[in-house]
């Protein structure tokens, strides 16, 4: 009986576990959406997402291509059609017209995201 009572003690434990990591599991994918974005969505929470790496996708605008201190460097507007968020990112620009899908950090003081990633589409 001893053993029976450990065994099904064990069970539980286990069964708890497993619901808590298919809770966690699906808090991150709920959380990895979440930071798929819009520039209108960006821009009508610039407080919210201040400071925050954010993913978003839209048509690029306005294209510039640079050099300073040697080191090359591109912005352009990405438009959502109803927004439009302003994009910086250092390197040359992959992506020159179309729609494209930009990670980086939104800057709410420049109303501009300083891109890692920019992935044409």
């Amino acid at each position: 009986m001893a053993c029976e009572l450990v065994h099904a003690r064990t069970m539980a434990r286990v069964w708890l576990a497993l619901l808590a990591l298919a809770a966690l599991c699906t808090s991150a994918i709920a959380q990895d959406e979440d930071a798929r974005t819009s520039p209108s969505e960006v821009l009508g929470n610039a407080r919210l997402f201040d400071g925050k790496t954010v993913t978003i996708s839209g048509t690029m605008l306005n294209l510039q291509e640079g050099v300073s201190a040697g080191k090359g460097y591109y912005t352009f507007d990405l438009s959502d059609g109803t927004e439009t968020i302003h994009v910086f990112s250092l390197g040359k620009a992959r992506c020159k017209t179309g729609r494209a899908t930009v990670d980086g950090t939104f800057e709410k003081a420049r109303q501009q995201v300083t891109a890692t990633r920019v992935r044409c589409r």
